[in-house]
């Protein structure tokens, strides 16, 4: 009984908010697998697996931070990113339906659960089941552990992900950060709710999708965080990502020759300022926005 209603809601929750890859998207997605490998890495040396052949190989890379100002996941020969499935947050919540009990790593907490906290919606922090979110960023303070803070190119916590999987497309948010508790620097995962979108009910808390096919987008610049216009008190995941659907569907016409909505005011701000140093857009004078450690983008 308990697989058939899990059958049941897993059709539901694909077939209301699945859509196919846009075109532009999908060509995206074409060109960055044809290519094999990013040029621009903003930093490499990251694992998808803990074993196989060039399992250090793959990275966060700056292709179109420029030209649509996004950044991926990406391997070599043309591999992308797995789902490795994260089930961190708040534990018991609403949508909890056992999945995440076979997770041997799960914590109570996500890295922003305190601008989570502060957007006044009663919600403390995310919820696996109900947010799909992505885990994206690497940090820790072991020998050796590569790091990398998306904010260091203008990558906002809690801002909107476009993630291609099974030939659907769905939108997350940056939810949480790859920390050092295991032995190796590792990328690709989501939340369950992320996962069960992409894949249905068969992945749990320690079975993921392992093929290097997904394709994680992150989207630089403030006007990429859905705050406050978000339901983070939704009930389901179908009616998070539904509060969110708005916004995707406008930053993804960056990509492929749309129009990328955090251009830099020319007139505004003197010289000095737009191009001066940055980690975040905090460190930039008025609307300017950190791109490639930049303020305006500025090469």
């Amino acid at each position: 009984m308990r697989s058939s209603h899990l059958l049941l809601a897993s059709l539901a929750i694909q077939s209301s908010v699945a859509r196919d890859v846009p075109t532009n998207i999908k060509n995206f997605y074409n060109s960055i697998k044809s290519a094999g490998s990013c040029s621009n890495k903003l930093q490499t040396g990251f694992y998808a697996t803990d074993d196989g052949p060039n399992s250090r190989s793959f990275s966060y890379c700056g292709d179109h931070l420029s030209s649509s100002s996004v950044i991926y996941l990406q391997g070599t020969s043309g591999s992308l990113a797995d789902m490795d499935i994260d089930c961190d947050g708040v534990q018991n919540g609403p949508g909890n339906d056992g999945r995440c009990g076979s997770s041997s790593d799960t914590q109570s907490q996500t890295s922003f659960m305190d601008t989570v906290a502060s957007y006044g919606q009663g919600v403390s922090d995310l919820n696996a089941f109900v947010h799909p979110y992505v885990v994206f960023g690497n940090v820790g303070s072991k020998a050796g552990y590569v790091n990398f803070d998306p904010r260091s190119v203008g990558v906002q916590p809690l801002s909107l992900m476009a993630v291609v999987c099974g030939d659907k497309m769905f939108y997350g948010i940056w939810g949480d950060e790859n920390g050092d508790d295991g032995p190796k620097p590792m990328i690709g995962e989501a939340s369950i709710s992320m996962a069960t979108l992409c894949f249905g009910t068969s992945v749990n808390g320690n079975n993921g999708h392992t093929q290097t096919d997904v394709l994680y987008i992150a989207f630089t610049g403030n006007d990429a965080v859905p705050g406050t216009s978000a339901k983070w008190n939704a009930g389901s995941v179908n009616e998070f990502e539904s509060s969110i659907q708005a916004l995707g569907d406008k930053l993804i016409q960056r990509i492929g020759g749309g129009t990328v909505s955090t251009t830099p005011p020319t007139s505004t701000s003197p010289p000095a300022a737009r191009c001066a140093s940055c980690k975040t857009a905090d460190d930039c004078d008025g609307s300017l926005t950190c791109i490639g450690g930049k303020c305006g983008g500025c090469t």
